[in-house]
């Protein structure tokens, strides 16, 4: 048994745009963006999706586009299942796995970041 949930939501922005990119979704959605410490290329969206995580991801190619992370108890076993449902892994990064769902689009399974009382409630629990 593991838990799983859609997390976060990240509108990925080539580097020589982030800034337009930043000012824009904070005006456009009327919320604060506030840099995450420690990880340069993500600035947080506060409170424009209230449960989720949103942010401005600066990505280092050419490909502008959205994309969702699912945060799991079990990366291996979340990354199994979505795998089974027909996404394809295309790349691992320390304990995140990125996969390719059916129809183009990108997601990445990460390890539990929220707090355990909000994932416990938000979470689908899965039997393996």
């Amino acid at each position: 048994m593991h838990r799983s949930r859609l997390s976060t939501i990240l509108i990925d922005v080539p580097s020589p745009d982030v800034d337009a990119a930043r000012a824009f979704w904070s005006r456009a959605l009327g919320v604060e963006a506030r840099p995450v410490p420690g990880e340069e290329q993500y600035t947080t969206l506060v409170g424009a999706l209230p449960g989720l995580v949103t942010a401005v991801q600066e990505i280092h190619d050419d490909a502008p586009r959205f994309h969702v992370d699912i945060e799991t108890d079990d990366v291996a076993a979340e990354t199994a299942r979505l795998t089974v449902l027909g996404a394809v892994e295309i790349a691992a990064w320390l304990e995140c796995r990125t996969l390719r769902a059916p129809g183009g689009h990108l997601l990445c399974v990460i390890p539990l970041h929220s707090p355990e009382e909000e994932f416990a409630a938000r979470a689908t629990v899965w039997e393996d």
